[in-house]
């Protein structure tokens, strides 16, 4: 019985981290394309270059979390 109630409790939590992950990802990334945007304005090669690493960072977390959540899903539809 608290094996049950601990777990639903735990795969609640995990679903809110994985959606606040996702969402500081995509504001990673458009913070990216905010630092590219402003250096290739203002002509500065550096800046371009932090904000599309910034953004390929993003990418990476952004596919870590998808990768989780096709994870999850094979584990549920072999429990269900």
């Amino acid at each position: 019985m608290g094996t049950r109630w601990g777990t639903e409790s735990l795969q609640q939590k995990e679903r809110t981290m994985g959606a606040t992950d996702k969402a500081r990802n995509m504001a990673e990334d458009m913070g990216g394309k905010a630092k590219e945007a402003v250096g290739d304005l203002t002509d500065n090669e550096r800046l371009e270059a932090e904000g599309r690493r910034d953004q390929a960072e993003a990418d990476l977390k952004q596919r870590g979390e998808q990768l989780k959540d096709a994870g999850e899903d094979v584990k549920d539809a072999f429990r269900g």
